[in-house]
């Protein structure tokens, strides 16, 4: 068996905080291929178009160890090429991020609601991970774990790609302490604290994740913290971590978390409505520093505004 040789680094730099995208030739034994331009049409046909693979090698887009290439250069098996995609317009989001706590290995933040962690889909540069390596001159920083884009609250970033897969074990593994706050209505027949469990799926294409028949794999307690009116806040601690825990499991207790556009009813796609975000904070991060054996313990400082208009005093 062949092996492949290690890809050289980049020619390109980042673009707003994105790297750009690593091309490999494949191999070609039938000939498929004579020049760059018509593997760069086959490969890319549906995604980007060929009208715009064109206008991309004329503006020497597509950049090789030695510059920019032309479509009219030979096929090579096992050459690199790089290019910027693209970037899809997007809202920017007002909300700032503010970084909690900072050290060689880890930076912990408190991300906005309406933020996404990473690039995907139509959230690109508006993601707290190109942000950050932006604002902070970090360029190869990294989310150790996600957060809903529509959550707001801490997430654990890593500075160094050889430690992320350390600190993303920590995850995996359950060996991280994290705690939620929500605010929902206030429902005195909902027995509380109680601890949650069901199996939940999420479907390609369905914007929700939904409790199914079969063998639970999710667990959340719910604890009451205050009641003001006919709103409540609520503490959560997951167990698990399957799409939308915590929205499906208040969902499903009869206390949707307020202003959510899933549950239980899916709202219409449409323009971002700042002013109601999801009432869903990640308030607590906790976990032994695998490196160093340090416990580390962070709290969020940001604030629910759900409460801030309810009409009684907390209980």
């Amino acid at each position: 068996m062949r092996r492949r040789s290690k890809a050289p680094s980049s020619p390109l730099p980042q673009r707003d905080g994105i790297d750009p995208v690593r091309v490999r030739f494949p191999d070609d034994p039938e000939g498929v291929w004579g020049t760059v331009r018509d593997h760069l049409l086959d490969r890319y046909a549906g995604a980007i178009g060929p009208g715009r693979v064109e206008e991309m090698l004329r503006d020497g887009r597509f950049v090789g160890t030695d510059g920019a290439v032309t479509g009219d250069e030979p096929y090579a098996a096992g050459r690199y090429l790089w290019f910027h995609r693209d970037f899809p317009a997007e809202t920017p989001v007002p909300f700032g991020i503010d970084v909690v706590y900072r050290d060689e290995r880890i930076v912990v933040v408190d991300k906005p609601h309406f933020l996404a962690t990473m690039p995907r889909g139509r959230h690109v540069t508006e993601t707290a991970m190109a942000r950050l390596r932006r604002d902070l001159g970090l360029p190869a920083l990294q989310p150790a774990h996600r957060l809903d884009r529509l959550t707001a609250g801490l997430v654990l970033f890593v500075v160094r790609p050889e430690d992320r897969g350390t600190y993303q074990t920590l995850f995996g593994d359950r060996r991280v302490r994290k705690e939620y706050e929500a605010v929902a209505a206030y429902d005195p027949g909902v027995a509380l604290p109680v601890t949650v469990r069901s199996r939940i799926e999420k479907e390609r294409g369905v914007m929700a994740a939904r409790e199914v028949a079969g063998e639970p794999n999710s667990e959340s307690r719910v604890e009451l913290v205050e009641r003001r009116g006919a709103l409540a806040r609520y503490r959560l601690v997951p167990e698990t971590g399957r799409t939308h825990q915590l929205r499906v499991h208040m969902n499903a207790l009869g206390l949707p978390i307020l202003h959510d556009p899933l549950f239980p009813v899916v709202r219409e796609d449409g323009p971002e409505d700042f002013g109601r975000p999801l009432q869903l904070l990640a308030r607590t991060l906790a976990f032994t520093d695998p490196f160093d054996g340090t416990p580390r313990h962070f709290e969020s400082r940001l604030a629910l505004s759900g409460l801030v208009h309810a009409a009684e005093p907390p209980i």
